[in-house]
């Protein structure tokens, strides 16, 4: 699959998914500073499912209607880079089929899909 994963979200995550034989794309590594119109034109000019933990990207998609090709929301209560490789793991082992074109509120304990 292929990732974008947003600067606030981190290089654990984006190093995690390429060791998981992902092709990834972190703009903590790449393009740090790049601001969130940018991030999601990316993503969906070049068919990335954009990870993020960044609460406007809800806007840009729904308030916006600004288009995308999959969007992983985690909504954390637990920031660290651990949980939120614990929470992509369990993710990906059950829903990875259904991530492309959907918007995914991710908690520790939830998982909720909406077609945009």
């Amino acid at each position: 699959m292929r990732f974008l994963v947003d600067e606030c979200t981190g290089p654990a995550v984006a190093r995690w998914l390429r060791d998981g034989h992902h092709e990834v794309f972190s703009v903590y590594d790449a393009a740090r500073g790049m601001i969130d119109d940018l991030v999601i034109a990316k993503a969906y000019t070049e068919s990335w499912i954009l990870v993020t933990n960044d609460k406007g990207f809800g806007e840009k998609v729904y308030r916006e209607r600004r288009p995308h090709r999959g969007v992983v929301f985690l909504r954390l209560a637990d920031e660290r880079a651990a949980n939120k490789i614990a929470v992509l793991e369990r993710l990906l082992a059950r829903y990875a089929d259904r991530l492309s074109d959907s918007f995914v509120v991710v908690t520790e304990t939830q998982v909720r899909f909406s077609r945009t």
